[in-house]
């Protein structure tokens, strides 16, 4: 049993989710789904009744086609007009506090039983921009996620970047003093951090002047999956064919909205269904685009995602990876060569180390004055961002420990520091 003392901090990420506690002595993650350390962020409501199941379990039941919805990648509704408006799931008009909310709650739930102490104080992460080029959106986004802390019990809320948190976590670690630059790669966004490490300052309440830069960008792991879905997946369900007497392009927004995991869900309407099935009609490849209208009848666009991922997930390790997706056409299956890949996912990835580039010249320091790299994130695992940022960084050490759960443990550092 703890002491009263006890912190928290909370990673609520676009793919993936952590919590830790701290005491007095003690800094370390707690169970959030069976013993697992990360939960994926995602929710499943059984059609039956709208009851809720998270994480593993929740993805589960949808790719074994049990009847209901899933959602995923719920932070990029904050700060959004959706999150005001809500959404119909099986039929019942739900708000996405609400949804969110149940998502935190039952995070605190089995943290406060595994480690026997009510949790009050937390720090919660959140990337640079909640929202690019909108620093109300982005206002507008933390203020949401403050107040579903607060209605969880909370009575202490805190925020704080998560790269900066990352650093927290690596810090103990470090031996004297270094100049690091952390690299956070989620599932929704790309952040940077450049800020002085040492064992030294890790007790100060105050890390404001350690910190030197922060940059980020609306770019993650997702985004790579839209890329290699638009590129790859997509072309197999009639994207970018023609129809019609004029050889014009079938419409591309049905493609768009099924390669992103935010949106799959309002593709699924009986209008759109009907706009489909009348364009099946005059398209000049019906058997391709008739696996469109396949996916949108059997509500499999989350599958074709996940497939998707998976393909992301083995180019890591392989030049080649193939998808089976027989659960549209008995024999489909999509091969995808890891250059092919790297050409999908070029253009943002550039994007992304430019906003690391940005943070170098924010933070007046050059790349050889970077004495670590810190790497976090399930991105940083694809061989393209690897190759890019130690080509930017060829003279620094490199740590790539606890790369899902190192914000998690970072929050909960600054959450002591903050509140004890």
């Amino acid at each position: 049993m703890m002491t009263t003392s006890v912190f928290c901090g909370i990673d609520f990420g676009t793919s993936n989710s952590s919590l830790a506690v701290a005491n007095q002595n003690d800094v370390f993650l707690v169970p959030v789904e069976n013993d697992n350390h990360t939960i994926p962020s995602a929710m499943f409501f059984a059609r039956k009744d709208n009851h809720a199941y998270f994480g593993r379990q929740a993805t589960e039941r949808f790719l074994n086609r049990q009847p209901g919805r899933l959602m995923r990648s719920l932070k990029r509704v904050l700060g959004s007009s959706a999150m005001r408006q809500g959404t119909m799931v099986n039929g019942e008009l739900m708000k996405f506090d609400q949804i969110i909310a149940a998502f935190l709650d039952q995070m605190k739930r089995k943290a406060e039983a595994d480690c026997g102490s009510e949790l009050r104080h937390v720090v919660m992460g959140r990337p640079v921009h909640f929202v690019d080029n909108d620093s109300a959106a982005d206002q507008r986004a933390e203020n949401e996620l403050k107040q579903i802390a607060k209605n969880l019990g909370f009575e202490h809320v805190g925020f704080q970047f998560e790269p900066i948190a990352a650093a927290f976590a690596h810090e103990a670690r470090v031996a004297g003093e270094k100049l690091a630059m952390v690299v956070d790669l989620g599932g929704g966004t790309s952040d940077f951090t450049i800020i002085r490490l040492s064992k030294e300052n890790a007790v100060k309440h105050d890390r404001n002047e350690d910190i030197l830069a922060n940059t980020g960008v609306r770019l993650g792991g997702n985004d790579f999956d839209r890329d290699l879905s638009l590129a790859e997946m997509m072309p197999e369900l009639g994207f970018r064919s023609k129809y019609g007497a004029k050889n014009l392009e079938v419409p591309s927004y049905h493609y768009f909205d099924l390669s992103e995991w935010s949106k799959v869900n309002f593709l699924y309407t009986n209008r759109i269904l009907f706009q489909a099935k009348q364009l099946l009609r005059e398209t000049h490849d019906p058997v391709r685009y008739g696996r469109l209208i396949s996916v949108l009848e059997q509500e499999t666009g989350h599958a074709v995602l996940a497939e998707t991922e998976k393909i992301k997930i083995g180019l890591a390790s392989s030049e080649n990876f193939a998808a089976a997706l027989d659960f549209i056409d008995q024999d489909l299956r999509i091969d995808v060569a890891r250059k092919d890949f790297d050409a999908a996912i070029t253009t943002k990835t550039e994007r992304i180390v430019q906003s690391a580039r940005e943070c170098l010249q924010a933070a007046g320091v050059t790349p050889e004055r970077i004495g670590l790299v810190i790497m976090t994130g399930g991105s940083t695992e694809i061989p393209l961002i690897q190759h890019q940022f130690r080509q930017l960084f060829p003279a620094a050490e490199w740590s790539e420990e606890n790369k899902l759960s190192s914000v998690g443990l970072g929050l909960a550092y600054d959450a002591r520091n903050r509140f004890s």
